[in-house]
């Protein structure tokens, strides 16, 4: 379930081509289990129609102030007194000077400035020209709404609409629900800085071929988003995959193991917490052939000899910072049988305090997965969900752990 789920959202829509994707916008919020209310600026109905924007939210949409529908001729008070939030997407440059100046000229910026500003939060959605978007006098009004308590989502770079290139485009609707639930969540990794690996490794054989696995990585990208809208700094380090990476993590692209293991002792330092949920290959080939190695005819196969791979976890789990309880080290172990026996014995040889297991054949590519959790005390099931749940269910989790490791340093019984 979303933390969207009984959310009630005003959906502001000021002038702009970016009018479009609040039609998509608006269909994102109510398959999370938000109510949208839309309320249009005038401006805003010569991009889109109140009508399809009725459609899409199932709400008949506000448009002025005088609307004959209230009882008491209130809109402003009476819509923003039910929201739980409110969100202004597109947000032309107009419309966040109006902001500045607490302008009151529509229906839109009447709720606005009408809202109970400690129970209704503003989210803006900034879409624009580039010129637009970096002239002082827009960077001044943003920097006054966000003063005036105002949150500010920031802008997607990418082609405009009129034929320019650069900041200022709206974020996507799908990276604007994200923002929304991480906004809702809880921030219980707050001020945490979290490490996590995800996907398989690509070991050459030869400039086309190599060994790599069914990993798909969306575990690793789940947790590593989960992390985010709990507040944590989250670096992800992905071996190769075909997957956006969640906003507001930072990652780094890997192929190999190798490349992996340097990735994550650089940027290892400064983290509280390691997840290592990357299915590292483990072998690669001795050496690589310069060229495709071709088909001789013979029916016989290339003589290939293997090496082991470093093994990353193990690694990181053995450092110092690991031994003094500075870094938390999670394992993942992907097993095709006897999961509980195997993960409990790569616990015990990889020497983590968490060892997350689960059954690779029947969770790599797919959305949802099911997960043994393995620690000094024995093992829990967790039923099968989407991988998103599962990974706030593991943050969750993780949150308890680290508070459990701090009360213990404090009182002297160790990490």
């Amino acid at each position: 379930m979303s933390v969207l789920s009984g959310k009630h959202i005003i959906l502001g829509l000021s002038g702009g081509v970016a009018c479009y994707k609040a039609a998509e916008l608006a269909r994102l919020l109510t398959k999370a289990g938000a109510a949208v209310q839309v309320v249009m600026s005038e401006a805003a109905e010569h991009f889109i129609t109140p009508t399809t924007m009725q459609a899409v939210s199932g709400r008949a949409v506000y448009t002025s102030q005088w609307d004959g529908r209230e009882a008491n001729a209130m809109p402003h008070i009476n819509l923003s007194r039910e929201a739980d939030v409110m969100l202004i997407a597109p947000c032309s440059a107009d419309f966040i000077a109006q902001l500045a100046q607490g302008r009151c000229t529509e229906l839109l910026g009447l709720l606005c400035v009408a809202r109970p500003m400690d129970k209704v939060p503003l989210l803006l959605a900034p879409a624009m020209n580039r010129e637009m978007w970096a002239h002082p006098a827009t960077q001044r009004n943003l920097a006054q709404a966000v003063a005036d308590g105002a949150v500010s989502l920031g802008v997607g770079c990418g082609a405009q609409a009129c034929g320019e290139t650069g900041d200022g485009r709206m974020l996507e609707p799908a990276e604007i629900v994200q923002e929304l639930e991480a906004f809702f969540t809880p921030k219980l990794l707050g001020g945490e800085r979290v490490l996590i690996t995800a996907g398989p490794t690509f070991e050459a054989i030869d400039p086309v071929r190599g060994i790599t696995n069914r990993s798909s990585g969306k575990m690793g990208f789940a947790l590593a988003l989960a992390a985010r809208e709990a507040g944590a700094e989250v670096t992800l380090v992905a071996g190769p995959v075909a997957l956006p990476t969640p906003r507001g993590v930072t990652r780094i692209d890997v192929q190999s193991a190798q490349d992996m293991l340097r990735a994550v002792e650089h940027h290892v330092r400064d983290a509280r917490v390691f997840i290592a949920t990357a299915a590292v290959a483990d072998w690669r080939p001795a050496t690589a052939a310069a060229h495709k190695i071709k088909k001789d005819g013979s029916g016989r196969a290339p003589q290939l000899s293997f090496l082991e791979n470093p093994d990353i976890l193990a690694t990181v789990a053995a450092s110092e910072r690991a031994r003094r309880g500075e870094l938390y080290c999670v394992g993942f172990a992907a097993e095709s049988d006897r999961l509980a026996e195997h993960a409990k014995a790569k616990r015990e040889r990889k020497g983590v305090p968490l060892l997350v297991g689960n059954v690779g054949p029947a969770t790599f590519g797919q959305d949802d997965n099911a997960l043994l959790l393995v620690d000094e005390t024995g093992t829990r099931e967790w039923p099968r969900a989407s991988k998103r749940e599962l990974g706030r269910q593991l943050v969750a989790e993780l949150s308890r752990r680290l508070a459990a490791a701090r009360a213990s340093a404090t009182t002297g019984g160790g990490a």
